[in-house]
């Protein structure tokens, strides 16, 4: 929203991309044959988007609920 920093919303939109891509049939679940190398547990949306707000919350290092430029660029902890 060009507010200068980046909210766990769109984090979890930008970096999900490759969920939707992955998943063929659409089904939002990613089936072990739609992963790399076709084998790993399910994974359904909601576990991505809660394993991408983990990693949000990582990275959010003051605690605002706003990636600014510094904290995006830092690899989670």
């Amino acid at each position: 929203d060009r507010d200068g920093g980046v909210s766990l919303a769109e984090y979890q939109d930008w970096l999900g991309y490759a969920f939707a891509a992955m998943d063929r049939d659409h089904d939002g679940v990613l089936a072990p044959a739609e992963q790399p190398g076709g084998r790993g547990a399910p994974l359904t949306l909601a576990e991505h988007r809660a394993r991408l707000a983990a990693a949000f919350a990582r990275q959010d290092r003051n605690g605002d609920g706003r990636l600014d430029a510094r904290e995006l660029a830092a690899p989670p902890h």
